[in-house]
């Protein structure tokens, strides 16, 4: 999802983009054997397809309209280059393109300059509080080496809400990994769409930030029960960074199977709710956002398949394999999709 211009919206960004959504992690010059393989830690590189297309169509449709989707997943090593011969060739024959749902917030027209004095300190504990005095002392005592492993003496970080250590960590652990996180494929997929002059469909949800300012005083002020958050991640990074390398392996050579067997460490819905679940979201209006957005994706897809005879969108694998994600729900409308 698009990140907001409005700062501290980007707690609804992080829990929207970061079950795993920015920086781009596609890199079009390849230095690297465009034929290497997985072996253990070793990362594919080089130029490589991704999964297959799943193929969506509606039963009984007269006009026999289609929609493909291509898996997306991230962390994917820095330095792979992606091409998919079949999906330029769907591109080729296609009318649209579907864009990741987007989330957009308005302060008016000055309100990302304005703003800017009162996010200072946004990310620290209430209260002055440390780390140490906010998370149980187990947690803490596996935080410190993982924090000396990634990102070193910095001590910045100590007075940070658990929540944003864990991110800091995660995506410090990521990088020494040359893993790179959130936008995957998506960079790429939208170049070779317009490319090809196939028009790109954006949908967005638009959050209306009503007296930002105080707001984002409140939420300085605000607890967050983000400890469970804090858990999963070190939990994550102590035992699943191997995995991560081996699914984007999967990945990079279009092994779904493989991807479907290797489930990672929940950390991402502990998280979310985090942000979702909380007092200061949910009063406004916000703790469904994730609900609305895909309802929003589902709505698109319908329209493109009503309206165009091959459209294409971009959807994260692991949105696609989870038994009541985005695809459940085209299944639970009647929509027939087909694995690649």
């Amino acid at each position: 999802m698009a990140c907001s211009r409005v700062l501290w919206l980007n707690l609804i960004v992080f829990a929207c983009c970061g079950l795993g959504s920015p920086a781009h992690a596609v890199d079009s010059a390849s230095t690297t054997n465009p034929d290497a393989t997985v072996l253990e830690e070793v990362l594919v590189t080089g130029q490589q397809p991704g999964p297959g297309l799943w193929k969506v169509t509606r039963p009984g449709d007269p006009n026999g309209h289609v929609l493909w989707i291509l898996g997306n997943y991230s962390p994917l090593p820095k330095k792979l280059s992606w091409r998919s011969t079949e999906l330029e060739s769907v591109l080729a024959q296609s009318q649209a393109v579907l864009a990741p749902v987007s989330v957009s917030a308005s302060a008016g027209p000055l309100g990302g300059i304005t703003l800017l004095p009162t996010l200072i300190g946004v990310r620290d504990n209430p209260g002055g509080k440390k780390l140490q005095d906010v998370v149980p002392p187990d947690l803490y005592a596996r935080w410190l080496p993982l924090k000396a492993r990634y990102l070193g003496k910095d001590q910045g970080v100590e007075s940070w809400r658990p929540i944003f250590a864990a991110q800091e960590l995660y995506r410090a652990a990521l990088k020494k990994k040359s893993l790179v996180p959130y936008d995957g494929i998506w960079p790429a997929v939208e170049k070779l769409a317009r490319k090809a002059k196939v028009p790109v469909i954006e949908t967005e949800l638009e959050l209306k930030v009503e007296k930002a300012r105080a707001s984002i005083k409140e939420f300085k002020t605000t607890p967050l029960d983000d400890v469970e958050c804090f858990a999963r991640t070190l939990q994550r990074l102590e035992s699943d960074l191997d995995l991560m390398l081996e699914r984007a392996n999967a990945w990079a050579v279009g092994d779904v199977a493989r991807l479907r067997a290797l489930a990672p460490v929940e950390r991402a819905s502990a998280c979310i709710g985090v942000v979702l679940e909380s007092s200061f979201m949910q009063q406004r209006g916000y703790g469904d956002i994730l609900v609305r957005a895909k309802s929003a994706w589902v709505a698109a897809v319908e329209q493109a398949l009503e309206q165009y005879p091959s459209s294409v969108t971009v959807l994260s694998v692991d949105e696609i394999l989870k038994p009541t994600g985005y695809i459940a729900a085209l299944r639970q409308k009647g929509y027939v999709v087909a694995e690649p």
